[in-house]
């Protein structure tokens, strides 16, 4: 049975590190250290920084432990020590098995100079879903009979993440989680979100370990499939799941589902609501709910990821992790706090799994009374309003949303006007060479521009998450021809120069055809093809949250945004020699001659701004990371509108094209006329009588 898409929403609440009785950590310095051998004993020399000294770690671990000199005090930075590996997970297996799957799935993975440490990979993953389909307990006393030293935390988010992955091609099946697989799943999880772990945490190389084993249990608990109304499924100290079918009578107005949270002290009761209108679509008969509550896990994200900057208040509490159905628009969020007689401060944020931070900005506190608090989220797929195609980070809002939509589709449908006009008027208004190249910029301006619109709205409706390939697929066009945009208006732009300069000299067509051709869509060609070559294989190539060039991890939009505004500046520069050019004045020239020059220079530039793009120059300040929502509301007036001033400024306004079609019209009502004469003149009519 096929699973039906869901989407993942991780909402966190902030309470205070008491509030769940965590117990300061030790000294971090001290952690995995014997006592009989001093630091500085075991460092060999005096601490002077930045040096650092690497040390074996205790017998039957594998790896090291790295030490910084820092302050004059050797302090422990990383450590890789292991006592896990491919091997300790079969042990209870036929012992040749065991040894024909360590070989083939040890990988050596150096992650402390020249420390190599073995890695689960999917051929050990493989092998786990042959020797225990229904669950995994085949491995999970391994893993809770280990030590939570850093390496062996790294080893467990490694084999998670992959046994998560492993969901997405295993047989070719989706939705082939049970309940047993996920309460052992769960275990796993457990044992190194176990208080005693927190602090070794920060030692693990990858700082985005504990993001990733978030993720994991979210995708996991995606493909898990209930079959009751409610179901309490993962019931561990530090790892809590509950899942139900979303189903409600007529006469209710939300889906509601309630989740008692355990900890040290007493129970936190969630409740999680649905409002009726909030889902997008119908549901379906496999609609469901899973709740995942993580105790520690905020206290673990603030040790590796520090301080949130970027939040009013700092975060070290518990995690709500959800599982909702695609299309949720809101959910309400109603939980007790644990202390009720203090006051403790509240916040409801969202974890960004991109940015490796939270996101206050999607959830809102609705009120705060009596030991209670209510949360209002906001989930929707990131916007793909216009000023995405400069901005290195999407900017959720309805305006521009709104400036979007209206914005495109008067755009597509001016450019097909302008298409239209100039087929009607082409053979009047390519008489000369130049006439002929500049009406060929300005049809492939507008047939680019028109196809960039079109898959920019197609890539709106993707969803990134499900459609991959195809959101790839539907990036690499937009790229491509938002790029033949620019290059064809630096070729226009090269013409007026070309016009300006070379005043005697005839232009060869055929050249110049050839030269265009190449500069509008085969350098386009090559930036879009090197850009997803390089990116794609890494998954570099998108973002997580819209079809459009990533910025976080490969900086691909880097691949649009300088071709771009490289183009705009030569152009600016373009239209002031324009500028320049028309305002000679004449000797002897009158205030009225002073004004027709003024207008004449307005006129041209008012012509040329549009068909350069120079309005795309706004887009450098929302390339900007913290730029107000004014310059991406103007980037989004002037370039979503971008073809109804082309259709204006580089058609209505060329009186040479309103000549044509003057003419045109004229001539077309000539031949209407004269046909007409003709069937009712005498001589006509005498040869039908005769018929």
């Amino acid at each position: 049975m096929k699973l039906p898409v869901t989407i993942v929403c991780c909402l966190m609440f902030f309470l205070t590190t008491e509030c769940f009785n965590l117990k300061p950590p030790k000294d971090k310095d001290e952690l995995q250290i014997p006592p009989s051998k001093p630091i500085q004993d075991k460092c060999n020399g005096s601490c002077i920084s930045p040096s650092s000294c690497n040390q074996s770690c205790d017998q039957n671990f594998h790896g090291e432990i790295v030490f910084t000199c820092n302050q004059n005090k050797w302090k422990k930075t990383i450590e890789t020590c292991t006592s896990l590996s491919v091997d300790n997970l079969f042990q209870g297996m036929n012992p040749a098995s065991s040894l024909s799957v360590a070989s083939s799935s040890i990988v050596p993975m150096n992650l402390v100079s020249n420390t190599m440490v073995s890695v689960p990979t999917g051929n050990a993953v493989q092998r786990i879903h042959k020797s225990c389909p229904k669950d995994y307990v085949c491995i999970v006393n391994a893993v809770k009979s280990s030590k939570v030293t850093s390496g062996n935390i790294a080893f467990i988010v490694e084999l998670l993440k992959n046994i998560s992955a492993s969901l997405q091609t295993y047989n070719g099946v989706y939705g082939n989680v049970t309940r047993e697989k996920m309460k052992n799943y769960g275990k796993m999880a457990n044992h190194i979100l176990n208080k005693t772990a927190i602090s070794n945490w920060t030692f693990i190389p990858n700082k985005n370990a504990s993001s990733d084993l978030l993720e994991s249990v979210n995708f996991f608990a995606k493909r898990l499939q209930l079959h009751g109304e409610s179901e309490n499924i993962v019931n561990e100290p530090f790892i809590q799941s509950k899942g139900a079918r979303i189903s409600y009578s007529a006469s209710e107005d939300s889906f509601n589902l309630s989740m008692p949270v355990h900890n040290d002290k007493e129970d936190v009761l969630v409740m999680i609501a649905i409002p009726r209108q909030a889902l997008h679509e119908p549901l379906s008969d496999t609609s469901q709910v899973i709740a995942i509550a993580f105790p520690t896990l905020g206290t673990i994200l603030k040790e590796v990821h520090g301080p949130n900057t970027n939040l009013s208040k700092p975060v070290s509490g518990l995690i709500l992790s959800l599982v909702l159905p695609e299309g949720l628009k809101e959910v309400i969020l109603t939980f007790e706090k644990i202390n009720k007689s203090q006051s403790t401060s509240i916040q409801c944020v969202r974890w960004h799994s991109e940015k490796r931070q939270w996101d206050e900005s999607p959830c809102n506190t609705v009120w705060d009374t009596n030991g209670v608090v209510n949360c209002l989220c906001n989930y929707s797929r990131a916007s793909m309003s216009f000023s995405l195609l400069m901005s290195s980070r999407p900017v959720k809002d309805k305006v521009l949303n709104y400036i979007t939509f209206i914005g495109l589709s008067v755009s597509i449908f001016s450019l097909v006007v302008c298409l239209a006009i100039e087929a009607v008027v082409w053979s009047r208004v390519v008489i000369t060479e130049i006439s002929y190249m500049r009406h060929v910029c300005i049809v492939n301006i507008a047939v680019s521009l028109l196809t960039a619109n079109v898959w920019f709205i197609i890539g709106s409706n993707a969803n990134v998450q499900e459609d991959h390939k195809w959101c790839v697929a539907v990036t690499f066009f937009s790229h491509f021809f938002f790029l033949s945009l620019f290059f064809w208006m630096l070729f226009k732009a090269l013409l007026i120069v070309y016009g300006i300069l070379v005043v005697f000299r005839r232009m060869v067509k055929s050249r110049m055809m050839a030269i265009g051709f190449v500069v509008g869509y085969g350098c386009p060609l090559v930036i879009a093809v090197i850009t997803v070559t390089v990116t794609e294989p890494g998954e570099g190539y998108i973002r997580k949250d819209a079809c459009w060039l990533n910025w976080n991890q490969t900086k691909a939009l880097l691949a649009f945004a300088i071709p771009a505004l490289a183009i705009v500046a030569v152009n600016f520069f373009v239209v002031l020699a324009v500028a320049v050019n028309t305002q000679r004045p004449l000797i002897g020239s009158s205030k009225s001659q002073d004004m027709a020059i003024v207008i004449r220079i307005s006129k041209n530039v008012a012509i040329l701004t549009p068909l350069l793009g120079l309005t795309w120059g706004f887009g450098l300040a929302t390339l900007l990371e913290g730029t107000h929502l004014v310059f991406h509301v103007i980037f989004a007036l002037l370039n979503a509108f971008q073809g109804f001033f082309i259709l204006l400024f580089g058609t209505i306004m060329d009186h040479k094209i309103r000549d044509a079609l003057r003419m045109r019209v004229s001539s077309m009502k000539g031949k209407s006329r004269a046909v007409e004469k003709a069937s009712l003149s005498p001589a006509n009519g005498s040869k039908v009588l005769n018929r």
